[in-house]
């Protein structure tokens, strides 16, 4: 919390100027040192005092006033985004990871044939290109050359925000290449991992030892190989799973998505330092619960980490 209150004020500017600027300078200095008070950028107190005075509003869950969306509360903003992030990127990363794990186990299991020659390769290819580029592509291709999907956005402008079918129908073709987008560049790792983890556990004696007595490979391939390869991959996936909080920042651009990541750009442009403080904030909390549940599941997989 200490960093995430001197960070932003690291940076050059100051955000009560930028909202004066909004205003083209009609605003009293009162007015102006008004909104520095609500903005955290008070010049009047001391910066340990400010210090001191942003870690109680956050002990009470008062993080201000957004600079970009004044005058909303951050903790508004926030909640109004965070569901865009967690449907789109959060499920995604949980798709990516599971395919890719799945796909490296297969892949290892028969180490040599054409789908460990084929698939591996061309997901490991793919995601080596940025997000932006794979993002940009699927827009030229599917959106504006074939007119199949939407160019961007969270659902159709204009459109009455319901709980309906119709709506959830609109949100989901609108998610369509945004979420492609993040699967195809991200599979590639997570193949890659479980191949060579899934390699060196087949070596294992335990494994030998399963096929001596006979048992299925597919039972040998999950309870055996599979159970103890995705072990080291568990870490990776509960910091990928931590960073979804802060959202696919260029991809979230790149399609106008109204998520965190897109948030976050905007508040740093604008200057906007109480939401820029409660977005780390909430992505540092984030990435350590997801490490906690992390340990938690690999306790329950494996016996060992467990002790006497």
């Amino acid at each position: 919390m200490t960093i995430n209150f001197f960070l932003p004020r690291l940076m050059p500017g100051d955000p009560a100027i930028a909202m004066l600027a909004r205003f083209h300078g009609r605003l009293s200095g009162q007015a102006l040192h008004a909104m520095e008070v609500a903005f955290g950028a008070d010049t009047g107190q001391s910066l340990v005092a400010q210090y001191f005075s942003y870690l109680g509003n956050s002990f009470r869950g008062d993080f201000g006033r957004s600079l970009t969306f004044f005058p909303e509360s951050v903790s508004q903003v926030v909640l109004q985004a965070l569901p865009w992030t967690l449907g789109l990127v959060g499920v995604t990363t949980v798709i990516a990871f599971v395919l890719g794990t799945l796909i490296g186990m297969v892949a290892a299991w028969n180490r040599g044939g054409w789908f460990d020659s084929i698939l591996p390769p061309v997901f490991i290819l793919l995601s080596a290109f940025p997000y932006f580029w794979i993002a940009m592509v699927c827009i030229l291709v599917f959106s504006i050359t074939l007119s199949w999907l939407p160019l961007g956005f969270g659902y159709t402008g204009g459109t009455d925000v319901t709980f309906s079918w119709s709506f959830i129908g609109d949100v989901l073709v609108h998610a369509v290449l945004p979420g492609a987008t993040i699967v195809i560049t991200s599979i590639g790792g997570w193949i890659l991992t479980m191949r060579n983890n899934m390699i060196m556990t087949l070596a294992e004696d335990y494994v030998r030892m399963a096929r001596a007595k006979g048992l299925s490979p597919l039972r040998i391939m999950l309870d055996y190989a599979g159970r103890n390869a995705i072990l080291p991959n568990l870490s990776g996936f509960g910091m990928s799973l931590g960073f979804v909080v802060s959202g696919a920042i260029l991809v979230e651009y790149v399609f106008s998505y109204p998520g965190v990541g897109y948030m976050m750009l905007q508040a740093v442009l604008n200057e906007d330092y109480p939401l820029m403080q409660a977005l780390f904030l909430f992505i540092t909390v984030a990435v350590l619960v997801a490490i906690l549940l992390v340990d938690v599941v690999t306790l329950l997989l494996d016996p060992r980490t467990r002790g006497s």
